[in-house]
């Protein structure tokens, strides 16, 4: 078990205190703007640690860059505005049922999966519609 930090515990402040998804550059530059000493390296590493015990969710963006949120407790999945980051945790039973099925048809046992969905949010789409007709 990972003791806890000052340094820590200021990524996961400055986590909580995010709306959606950032990157660790982004949130070393908060915490530098903030006034924290933390080093980037100590960013890097805090959050791994926070998204290894679960208390911080990360996943890749279509850039192909790892990026954090502070999570809520239990399996979920995300559908992530491609624009402004807008996130929603969302349900997804269907796909709950289908991981279980595909894997049992071929063998496996205690499957895992990771399911974020990336598009638009309603304002993201109705500010591009506006913008086409400008």
């Amino acid at each position: 078990m990972k003791r806890n930090t000052w340094q820590r515990e200021a990524v996961r402040d400055a986590l909580d205190g995010t709306e959606g998804f950032i990157s660790a550059q982004a949130l070393h530059s908060a915490l530098h703007a903030s006034g924290s000493p933390i080093g980037l390296a100590t960013v890097y590493r805090a959050l791994g640690d926070l998204a290894a015990s679960g208390d911080a969710d990360c996943l890749q963006s279509p850039e192909g860059e790892a990026i954090y949120r502070a999570c809520s407790t239990g399996h979920h999945h995300h559908l992530i505005c491609r624009n402004c980051g807008l996130t929603v945790e969302i349900a997804a039973d269907e796909v709950e049922t289908w991981a279980q099925r595909v894997a049992a048809e071929q063998g496996f046992t205690a499957p895992a999966h990771v399911v974020d969905v990336f598009g638009l949010c309603a304002e993201c789409s109705r500010q591009a519609v506006e913008g086409a007709r400008a």
